[in-house]
């Protein structure tokens, strides 16, 4: 063991990065056990075309938009987002307005959409006067990828969304009392969050549920009961993201997670779910705990990652991991779990690939932002 810890002093954008390396030998200890070297890792990133070598073509500000059916208003109003995630979304407050919202979409190149909403004081998205108009849109566009953020369903509701045409269903799962009665506002049980999820995966939808770290203002409390109900139910993939409370009260302040403790839990799920897709999606908190984040998640063997930190594409094919980098939207999340589970476009890189592209940009900074002419680079974001 340590050989990886030299091979992350290699990459010249880790080589200040603070690391945990007991927990790195864990991690290098696991992969070898599990023969995982030649396991392959999907990044989806806005600045796809940074590595082009040949013509594949960006995703566009609005491949994957969110459309919220309550506007921003959110009954729950919990302490790490207070509605606010929903207000900069495409509001479509009627069936009508939805079908109209989506026309527009699709003629502006729309892939797909996350439909989404504010939830009753029972933590449930009212969809039941849309359904009809959701199996209008699948049955005039069918190639257009619905997925819907389900909140709290019944097995009747689970089955309304099947029926529908929903391609995907995304939940959270808490696996903490404390976190569902303080965090969420909700008088709700961890044992209604698993009947949930076991009601979407007896759909015929993808399944694909959330488990964010520190949703307990900051700290880690139910993230491996969640873990554990994600292993009894098994969905398509599950996504892993670690807690930005931007929006959260002075008198309940979040602390930032610890990167050490989320690489903890990323190498626990690998473990406990060595078979399913693991998928780091796009919400961390920002700056060098980001970039801890981004390295643990690769040596935990984490199958995707989405808008990956400087130096994390490098690391995985040091470690001689197959590389795939594909396009994803930065204004919307849903785009990273629908592509990872379909057969999403995507460049195959080498390490000499991605070194040439490292030394290009160190070189640019040395420019001091002057800008180079040639080929445009731009990505969803320009």
């Amino acid at each position: 063991m340590g050989r990886w810890h030299e091979m992350i002093q290699r990459v010249e954008a880790l080589q200040d990065v603070p690391l945990d390396r007991k927990l790195i030998e864990d991690m290098e200890r696991r992969w070898h056990q599990a023969g995982a070297s030649a396991e392959p890792i999907n990044f989806y990133t806005p600045t796809f075309k940074v590595f082009q070598t040949s013509e594949i073509s960006g995703c566009g500000r609005n491949a994957w938009p969110a459309v919220s059916i309550t506007g921003g208003d959110c009954k729950l109003q919990c302490d790490h987002c207070k509605a606010k995630i929903l207000e900069p979304m495409i509001a479509a407050r009627s069936p009508e307005a939805l079908w109209r919202e989506v026309n527009v979409l699709i003629e502006g190149g729309a892939r797909g959409m996350l439909l989404t909403g504010g939830s009753n004081h029972r933590n449930e998205v009212e969809y039941g006067p849309y359904y009809s108009t959701i199996r209008r849109i699948k049955d005039a566009f069918p190639r257009f990828k619905i997925a819907v953020h389900t909140a709290l369903v019944d097995d009747d509701a689970a089955r309304c969304m099947e029926q529908s045409g929903i391609d995907v269903a995304m939940m959270d799962v808490i696996g903490a009392q404390e976190t569902i009665t303080q965090v969420y506002h909700l008088k709700r049980t961890v044992e209604d969050f698993e009947r949930t999820l076991e009601a979407l995966v007896s759909t015929g939808m993808k399944v694909v549920p959330h488990i964010v770290i520190g949703l307990h203002y900051g700290r880690l409390l139910g993230e491996r009961g969640a873990l554990e109900m994600v292993r009894r139910h098994r969905p398509d993939a599950l996504v892993l993201v670690v807690v930005m409370p931007f929006y959260a009260p002075a008198r309940r302040p979040f602390v930032t997670p610890s990167a050490t403790e989320a690489g903890r839990f990323f190498l626990d799920a690998r473990r406990a779910l060595p078979e399913l897709p693991l998928l780091l999606g796009c919400a961390r908190p920002a700056g060098q705990v980001k970039v801890q984040i981004d390295t643990y998640a690769v040596l935990a063997g984490l199958n995707g990652i989405a808008h990956p930190s400087d130096g994390t594409v490098e690391l995985a094919a040091r470690l001689e991991r197959k590389v795939k980098v594909a396009p994803a939207c930065c204004s919307i999340a849903v785009g990273d779990e629908v592509m990872a589970l379909g057969d999403s476009e995507g460049l195959e890189l080498n390490l000499e690939e991605i070194l040439q592209h490292e030394r290009r940009s160190r070189a640019q900074a040395l420019l001091g932002g002057i800008r180079v002419v040639g080929k445009s680079v731009g990505g969803c974001c320009g």
